[in-house]
């Protein structure tokens, strides 16, 4: 009989055979973000950044701190992607499960990483703080599982396999998103060019419906707003072809036209 971890493994080799395309999750860890008392400021940077780096982000998941939810979004994730990213949960206080969830998740212990440890000792030196127990909960990582740096405040995320674990803190995020990515498989940068249309979307549907099935390989996408008794809708076209990219656009921009739409 298969295990999990072989099975997960063959399912993601599956789903990326015959395609070039790199596909990622994001996992969002916490009470708080669920709770409203903080509001996430980490998907969007990430979003943003794997489009500048041809990885496709096609899904996000908040889950608590709750370690069965947090095993069970972590395997269901990087079975299906070629990469996930998680964050927050990795902090030095008790409800701090993140790494423990990720050990669960692949069957390992976690432990204090003695690489980890290297890393944050100087730094914290440096300031004149002590490495608490709490502090070196920070350094605790699954076995088998590789480094992050974090070129803000010294305590690593980590990777094991598919799953790069980052914390929640943005500009800590931030830090180690940069750096966990250096090394990963990335696809062809998508291109994305816009068209303003100053009406509502009903008035466009059936025309930008009949444009997306001549441009199947080109996504578009619709979004309007309402402001000042105004509509204002954006049409938004993206493709790593950058001249079907422009056949596309040149062609929507001539219907819209004939229609004294723009």
């Amino acid at each position: 009989m298969m295990g999990r971890q072989t099975t997960i493994k063959m399912n993601r080799e599956r789903a990326l055979s015959g395609s070039d395309i790199i596909t990622a999750a994001v996992l969002v860890i916490g009470d708080e973000i669920l709770s409203g008392r903080t509001k996430d400021q980490n998907i969007g940077t990430i979003a943003e950044h794997l489009t500048d780096i041809g990885i496709a982000l096609r899904e996000v998941r908040v889950v608590g701190d709750v370690e069965a939810d947090i095993v069970a979004a972590v395997n269901a994730l990087r079975a299906r992607y070629t990469y996930l990213f998680t964050t927050g949960g990795i902090g030095p206080t008790h409800d701090d499960i993140t790494a423990d969830s990720i050990g669960a998740a692949f069957g390992v212990p976690v432990e204090v990483d003695d690489r980890a440890v290297a890393l944050m000792k100087p730094a914290y030196e440096a300031r004149g703080i002590a490495l608490t127990p709490a502090r070196l909960r920070m350094a605790r990582v699954p076995a088998g599982a590789e480094l992050i740096v974090n070129s803000v405040s010294a305590a690593p995320g980590f990777k094991i396999d598919n799953v790069m674990v980052l914390a929640g803190v943005p500009d800590i995020m931030k830090a180690m998103l940069f750096a966990a990515t250096q090394q990963l498989r990335t696809g062809p940068r998508v291109n994305s060019v816009s068209i303003v249309v100053r009406s509502a979307e009903g008035e466009i549907a059936d025309l930008f419906a009949a444009h997306q099935k001549r441009f199947p390989d080109v996504a578009m996408g619709s979004y309007p707003t309402f402001s000042e008794g105004n509509y204002r809708t954006e049409l938004v076209l993206r493709c790593s072809d950058s001249e079907r990219l422009e056949e596309a656009r040149a062609g929507l921009s001539r219907l819209l036209a004939e229609r004294e739409l723009l």
